[in-house]
């Protein structure tokens, strides 16, 4: 930090004496060296001194309006970043980008939702990259989201309207057609008398109009609507300047740094105005410094709070538009009631006696709509799946193949749950959509592509509509989410309704990696993933039962999705099961089981069982090197190396991993691999495994 300066009676009689004087360039750095410290009224007379000898300009003040608006914030106690407009109540329906109403709703595949208009006035980069959490959607903009727009245009049609008419007098805007343009935010304000933007842009169409009173007017009804949102004060400070009060300009510019002091605007349009008071300071001998003006005030911006009356604190009462759901539930309509808002308590020095235009705020005081109708969240695919069974008078056999589902929440499973909205602008249920991709990668409703879903796998929740569900239907919701606990819960259990691959054999710790390209296979590895228990059953197939009696339970390490939805599983044996009770579950096999062990022998059986199995574990490993090297390459990348042998064979449930490692490598047909899988007794399948090598041994001899 530079030295103090020169005492001010010296700096003055220099001055006086004709003498030349500091530079202005050293005069301009120690002051804001000086400001920068928290030194301001030291630093102030050294401003005002390099002023007069060299005119400045408006970035050479940038340290003290720094210095000024840090002070601000410390005296108003603001957080850093609050220049954003803060809630009222619940304004899930905002655009983050216009912050006003959502008209058009597109929904990205982030889940974030955004104006259409907004979007497409950005390059097509930028408009498919989200601004809340700048994940990249593709080159490609979504469109208006279908669920979405039908929804606000029933629920808030009055402020559905005011958003279109704010968005087309922007437009005129643009065009220059300004009158026009005003004449569409007076209709958009008699809708929506609380919009704290269309006040805000109405007062920047003014200001263009050099209409300064009513541009005034406007920045201070959005300053009352949202007390620190850093775009209204900006609107405020510029109507300010124009008419010429360029100390209470100052100060909202201030104001405006204080809520986020990288805004390029309002530090531009403070210094200018820093600058132009300056140029109207007299030259005196000895300026008193303590009673200089603007500047001095706009360091005590938070003083004069404190002398606020109480009937200044007053909040508006302008209404804010909310309605409740009533307690019934079932599909029947629900009526909705006003509940006026409570307007939130702001600090005096936002408070101006002028009241919010209320030209229209008679109507703008009714509910946006007279009833929230649960069936206006239905999924379509949840209905046709329902509608189906219905029509086949299958409400029993529903209710047996989902024993958790009760007839009384039937008609829930149709609620919207995880919904998703794909690029064409429909909206499902996230498990809805993808059982669909499963059979064709195409929109359920409008049959468009969705390849590039398919590829992305990954699906992110539309987040404005669970918030609509959430707020407007919480016991469905509820009950919905209940449900699919309850089904998950059940999909879970690997004793009942476990799900069965028919396929191949498979053996314990022998891994099976498998290719994955039924629709139902692949629903059925995905509720595998998705329930997090990773298993499930593997059996051959049966002409007469579908499936044979027994099999081996299989877990999946690993899987690789390909872009058109086919994926390759790696998977290992666990454990053996029988099969008591075969079954389906939408389009895949299921089955009730029991798992199977090997029973143990003790004494002198135990020790004849450790010699046969040292022996055929010898006569294994020397039929596996006697093959061609080219067959024992295929089979160790395929099943990999022969495991060791076991010090107990005992030890595992299943036996010596190397049994069935050397049962895998056979060339036998599953129907001869079966009955190994069945035994319970390590000494039958030792034996077996004998006879089958003796016999291969015979027959390469011959």
């Amino acid at each position: 930090m530079g030295s103090r300066p020169e005492p001010l009676q010296a700096q003055n009689s220099e001055a006086a004496s004709g003498g030349r004087g500091p530079e202005w360039r050293a005069l301009l750095g120690r002051a804001d060296a000086l400001a920068f410290g928290g030194r301001l009224h030291e630093a102030l007379p050294l401003y005002q001194l390099a002023s007069r000898q060299r005119q400045l300009r408006a970035e050479q003040l940038e340290k003290l309006v720094e210095c000024l608006a840090q002070g601000v914030r410390l005296k108003e106690g603001l957080p850093a970043g609050s220049g954003a407009p803060q809630p009222r109540d619940w304004d899930g329906c905002r655009c983050r980008k216009c912050q006003g109403f959502l008209f058009e709703p597109v929904s990205l595949p982030c889940g974030h939702t955004f104006c259409k208009k907004c979007l497409e006035r950005e390059d097509r980069a930028a408009a498919a990259r989200c601004v809340l959490c700048r994940q990249e959607g593709g080159g490609r903009l979504p469109r208006v989201n279908v669920i979405l727009s039908n929804l606000l245009g029933k629920w808030f049609p009055r402020q559905v309207r005011a958003s279109q008419l704010r968005h087309e007098g922007n437009l005129l805007y643009r065009e220059k057609k300004l009158h026009a343009a005003l004449q569409k935010y007076d209709e958009a304000l008699s809708l929506a008398p609380n919009d704290h933007l269309l006040y805000s842009n109405r007062s920047q169409i003014n200001s263009t109009l050099k209409a300064c009173e009513d541009a005034l007017h406007d920045a201070e009804a959005a300053c009352r609507l949202q007390p620190y949102w850093l775009k209204g004060h900006l609107r405020k400070g510029q109507a300010l300047a124009n008419l010429g009060k360029t100390e209470e300009a100052l100060r909202e510019f201030l104001f405006c740094l204080a809520l986020d002091m990288g805004n390029k605007t309002a530090k531009s349009e403070a210094q200018k105005v820093n600058v132009e008071q300056k140029k109207g300071f007299p030259v005196q001998e000895e300026p008193n410094i303590t009673n200089s003006g603007s500047l001095r005030k706009s360091m005590q911006t938070t003083e004069s709070r404190k002398d606020c009356s109480e009937e200044e604190n007053k909040p508006t009462s302008v209404p804010e538009p909310a309605f409740l759901v009533s307690e019934k539930r079932g599909l029947l309509k629900r009526k909705g009631c006003l509940e006026e808002a409570r307007a939130a308590e702001v600090p005096c020095k936002l408070l101006k006696k002028d009241t919010v235009d209320t030209k229209g705020s008679s109507t703008g005081q009714h509910t946006p709509f007279e009833s929230v109708d649960p069936s206006d969240l239905d999924c379509s695919l949840c209905m046709s799946h329902l509608s189906g069974l219905l029509l086949q008078n299958d409400c029993f056999v529903l209710c047996s193949a989902h024993p958790s589902t009760h007839m009384s929440s039937m008609l829930l499973v149709v609620l919207f749950y995880e919904p998703v909205t794909t690029p064409c602008g429909h909206t499902f249920c996230l498990k809805c959509l993808e059982r669909c991709l499963d059979h064709n990668p195409k929109c359920p409703l409008c049959k468009e592509g969705l390849s590039e879903c398919l590829a992305m796998r990954k699906y992110c929740k539309t987040v404005l509509m669970e918030e609509l569900i959430a707020r407007y239907l919480p016991e469905e919701l509820t009950e919905r989410r209940k449900i699919y606990e309850e089904e998950i819960a059940e999909l879970s259990n690997l004793n009942k309704n476990v799900p069965i691959f028919v396929c191949t054999m498979a053996y314990p710790t022998v891994p099976c990696p498998l290719h994955i390209f039924e629709p139902c296979y692949r629903l059925m590895i995905r509720r595998c993933m998705e329930t997090g228990t990773k298993q499930f059953g593997m059996c051959i197939s049966d002409p007469v039962k579908g499936f044979a009696d027994y099999g081996c339970i299989l877990e999946i390490r690993n899987v690789e999705f390909f872009a058109d939805g086919r994926s390759v599983v790696d998977s290992i044996g666990k454990r053996r099961f029988k099969v008591i009770q075969h079954s389906q579950r939408d389009g895949y096999n299921t089955a009730d089981i029991e798992y199977i062990e090997d029973q143990k022998v003790q004494g002198q059986d135990y020790a004849a069982l450790l010699v046969l199995h040292d022996s055929v574990y010898d006569q294994a490993y020397m039929w596996f090197n006697s093959l061609k090297q080219a067959l024992k390459s295929r089979i160790l990348s395929h099943f990999g190396p022969m495991p060791a042998k076991d010090p107990d064979p005992q030890a595992n449930p299943n036996g010596p991993a190397w049994c069935w490692w050397v049962l895998a490598v056979l060339p036998l047909e599953n129907r001869a691999q079966l009955p190994f899988l069945a035994m319970k007794s390590l000494k039958d399948r030792l034996n077996g495994i004998r006879r089958v090598l003796t016999f291969m041994s015979r027959t390469r001899s011959r």
